[in-house]
């Protein structure tokens, strides 16, 4: 299992766009479980709806919890994206 934390930058947080290309990246990694967590929530990282209700907000510590195949090319994955467009 390999767990990332990250704190959200963006100002509107986690809200539809963001939630779909979030993920469509956790979808590229089909034999990994992704998890989101957001102040002891977690959601399914492959449904946008599930992230969307976590109600991640700039300044919310998100953790992404990665197990299964090609965990660490997940984590860094999903890392990847949050650094970029969160």
């Amino acid at each position: 299992m390999t767990t990332i934390t990250y704190v959200i930058q963006d100002p509107l947080g986690i809200h539809a766009r963001p939630a779909g290309q979030l993920a469509k990246t956790a979808a590229a990694y089909p034999d990994c479980n992704i998890k989101v967590t957001v102040n002891g929530q977690t959601a399914d990282a492959k449904r946008i709806m599930g992230l969307m209700k976590l109600g991640a907000k700039q300044g919310h510590t998100v953790t992404i919890t990665c197990e299964g195949g090609d965990e660490a090319a997940a984590a860094a994955g999903m890392e990847a994206f949050l650094k970029a467009n969160l």
